[in-house]
């Protein structure tokens, strides 16, 4: 059994940490200077200009096929760059993606949506989430009505990410309510902001917001539909999966970071005549937090080697966003702890994780609907004690 990296995977990691380390990470102070002042961390033309960088780097659409010049990395991959990224607070991603079902789109959908999306012309947002369906997204309420050859969008979405910056939505929408969301009365549709849907910025307890999206009366010709007709819920199953292992791989990232700048702090900040790090409490929180950080790093990739596998990635990646969530929660509020009162103050970003990383636990699937999967998935016999090596 070789648990160590291939030359390229390793090679490409590298490389990653390489561009990471000498294009993003000399913007933190800036970034954290602006959010003292209640500005944006990053402008939307300053991400554009790293991503040009990192293209000229070699690095454009992790996860996008080649015929459209992405990457089309391994899973296992991505999930190494994913955590290099989340060595760095400023709020990076690679360029050149699209969502994940955006790549069901018909060749007409695609020049209108895809190509223009991966290039960065246009920017998306996923919508599902609804006041009364969030963990229950079979609860959706949001309408589509058939009017002549358009359907008629009515309802709301909440807690979209990036749906007040985005130009069009991916929308899953009721068009048959006696089946059901789950039972293919659901439909997923391609609506342009001008077709008249407006967002509404959410305030929170992170930096920066997502948004509640409000359709009255939206108007969406046919061709807009993605896919077919009904596929809208095991789409939207589709596009939440992705992020099963990712965002654990990018908080592996953050609690490295963490964690390194709480073992330099231990090292270096003296009490009563000797440094912290000779206290046993101290010792016991760093030796916690590296045990835990090595756990979550090998179910992700593991995770993402089902994935490469072409094995069913749903009962390990639940365990991966699980234990990977709940790990840097726990590393993150050990390093503020260490850090005392200046890991309190925004002059450090430990407060800043410490905000951002309670989201990790919700989004993308809460930590009950994970332990919901992995416990249904014993139960009833999908999974066997041990996994692949059972």
């Amino acid at each position: 059994m070789d648990f160590a990296l291939s030359d390229t995977e390793r090679a490409v990691r590298d490389t990653a940490r390489d561009f990471i380390t000498r294009e993003v990470v000399p913007l933190e102070q800036e970034l954290l200077r602006r959010e003292r002042a209640h500005r944006p961390g990053l402008e939307p033309d300053e991400l554009r200009e790293l991503q040009l960088r990192a293209r000229a780097f070699g690095f454009w659409g992790l996860a996008t096929p080649e015929e459209y010049g992405g990457m089309d990395l391994p899973a296992v991959t991505q999930s190494l760059i994913w955590t290099e990224i989340g060595r760095s607070f400023v709020p990076f991603r690679f360029g050149g993606e699209a969502d994940n079902i955006l790549f069901r789109a018909n060749d007409e959908q695609k020049r209108e949506f895809l190509v223009p999306t991966i290039e960065g012309e246009r920017r998306s947002c996923f919508a599902i989430t609804e006041p009364g369906a969030g963990s229950d997204a079979a609860n959706i309420r949001l309408s589509a009505r058939p009017d002549g050859g358009d359907w008629v969008l009515n309802g709301e979405k909440t807690f979209i990410t990036g749906g007040n910056e985005a130009d069009f939505a991916i929308v899953i929408a009721v068009t048959d309510r006696e089946k059901g969301a789950r039972n293919g009365g659901a439909t997923a549709f391609l609506v342009d902001r001008a077709m008249g849907w407006r967002s509404e910025f959410i305030q929170t307890m992170g930096e920066g917001g997502p948004a509640s999206l409000v359709f009255d009366d939206v108007r969406v010709p046919r061709r807009n539909i993605l896919g077919e007709p009904g596929q809208g819920f095991d789409l939207a199953m589709e596009w939440i999966g992705k992020g099963r292992y990712t965002i654990p791989s990018h908080a592996v990232g953050i609690a490295e970071r963490a964690l390194r700048m709480a073992i330099d702090h231990a090292t270096t900040r003296h009490t009563f005549g000797r440094p912290i790090g000779d206290n046993q409490a101290i010792q016991w929180m760093l030796a916690d937090s590296e045990t835990e950080l090595e756990a979550a790093r090998w179910l992700i990739l593991r995770a993402a080697w089902t994935v490469d596998q072409g094995m069913d990635p749903r009962h390990a990646s639940s365990m991966a966003k699980l234990y990977g969530a709940g790990m840097v929660n726990r590393v993150v509020d050990r390093v503020l702890q260490i850090h005392g009162g200046m890991g309190y103050t925004r002059e450090l970003p430990v407060e800043r994780w410490y905000r951002q990383v309670r989201l990790y636990r919700i989004f993308e699937g809460t930590d009950e609907m994970q332990r919901l999967i992995i416990a249904r998935d014993l139960l009833r016999g999908y999974t066997r004690l041990g996994g692949h090596l059972a």
